[in-house]
């Protein structure tokens, strides 16, 4: 019997969660880059940030990204 594949809708933005909220918006690059971004590409992070199940994992995730957005990057 197939089982039924789970689809992440693209076109959903996800809400921020208040851990990485408080992480863009305390480092004045990473906040910068975080407003120029399309909401496409902001959603793409934060897909990325909470696709991180285990606590360790998404702290990781979070400090990657400052470092990345810091750096200019603006996709994961």
């Amino acid at each position: 019997m197939m089982e039924k594949l789970k689809y992440i809708n693209k076109n959903r933005p996800y809400k921020m969660p208040a851990d990485l909220q408080r992480a863009v918006f305390s480092t004045p690059k990473a906040k910068a880059v975080w407003q120029d971004i399309t909401s496409l590409a902001r959603n793409e992070w934060i897909c990325w940030v909470i696709s991180g199940k285990k606590a360790g994992a998404r702290y990781i995730r979070i400090k990657k990204a400052l470092s990345k957005l810091t750096g200019g990057m603006r996709r994961p």
